[in-house]
């Protein structure tokens, strides 16, 4: 075990690595000058060069990437120029929203999709098998952001159960923060759900017809029970896989979902630095989005190995 999660580790420190000098060249090469932003174009070039040496853009590209990770290791991300405050600060004000929004639509899209994939593998070819299976192909095919306005109509224009967008602090109204996160969750879980559903279709209709679930079914076990004893388990294993890639679908359709409903999360905070060219600011929150994901999948790994112990044998030869 402790050889598994030793190799898991180093290769999530190699990712990270990796992602961080991607990330870095890939910003730099965008076209515009950040300075130029801030001083406007009339700028004269004497005050374009003094704020580009003051906001270290004078320096070699090797350079500004080492020191950058450097500082990022000591808990210093930079400070935002637009803002005039530390990057850190920033992202950590704007996590209190994303983060709660990611979980809470992984939560629902895990409560609804799963069992509606064994629901549909346990009534395989019928009329409840094909209709589970057409909404999921529904929900994939609807685009969150669309599928967010249609719940807005619904739950905040016409019933007014929920508002329609916005967000009031954590430490103002507990209540009233939630209450303004069902709505994007829902907008967000709707296509990981579909995908969980039919993903956990297939994997235990594939279970099914092992030969474990026959012996099972020779002990005097019903269908029912072995599936439920014995074959969810073993079709857990490829839905593991893509709780940890859906992780990173949700981070990343925050950035549509929040700018819908005007929340002030990470992901509005990056298209807004981007917009005004706040090259410190993305690359930082863009870490802090690599790292949730890849730690994500480093949980999901060591989850993968309590449910399939095989893979520690494995990793001891």
């Amino acid at each position: 075990m402790i050889i598994f999660v030793l190799r898991r580790l180093a290769g999530f420190a190699v990712t990270l690595l990796v992602a961080a000098v991607v990330v870095f060249f890939l910003l730099d090469l965008l076209p515009g000058d950040p300075a130029q932003f801030i001083l406007g174009i009339n700028a004269n070039p004497e005050s374009l060069s003094q704020l580009r040496a003051q906001m270290g853009l004078d320096a070699p590209a090797w350079q500004r990437l080492f020191i950058w990770i450097w500082d990022m290791l000591h808990g210093d991300f930079g400070q935002s120029y637009t803002q005039n405050a530390p990057v850190a600060e920033l992202i950590g004000e704007r996590l209190w929203v994303t983060l709660p929004l990611s979980i809470l639509a992984m939560i629902i899209a895990t409560a609804v999709g799963l069992p509606l994939g064994i629901l549909a593998a346990r009534r395989r070819g019928k009329f409840l098998d094909t209709g589970i299976m057409v909404l999921a192909q529904t929900g994939i095919a609807i685009p969150n952001f669309w599928f967010g306005m249609l719940l807005v109509l619904l739950f905040a224009v016409t019933l007014r159960w929920l508002p329609p967008g916005g967000f009031i602090s954590w430490g103002e109204d507990p209540v009233a923060a939630a209450r303004a996160l069902v709505l994007p969750s829902l907008a967000l879980a709707l296509p990981q759900a579909s995908i969980l559903a039919r993903v956990m279709r297939t994997a235990l209709v594939d279970v099914q017809g092992q030969d474990f679930i026959r012996t099972a079914r020779a002990k005097g076990m019903t269908m029912g029970e072995a599936v439920w004893r014995h074959g969810v388990r073993n079709a857990l294993l490829p839905v593991l896989t893509l709780l940890g890639l859906q992780f990173a679908f949700l981070v990343a359709g925050t950035i549509i979902v929040e700018n819908v409903f005007y929340l002030p999360g990470l992901g509005r905070l990056i298209f807004t630095a981007i917009s005004q060219r706040d090259l410190i600011l993305v690359r930082g929150a863009t870490i802090v989005l690599i790292l949730a994901v890849t730690a994500t999948m480093l949980a999901i790994d060591l989850l993968y190995a309590l449910v399939d112990p095989r893979l520690l044998s494995g990793a001891r030869q």
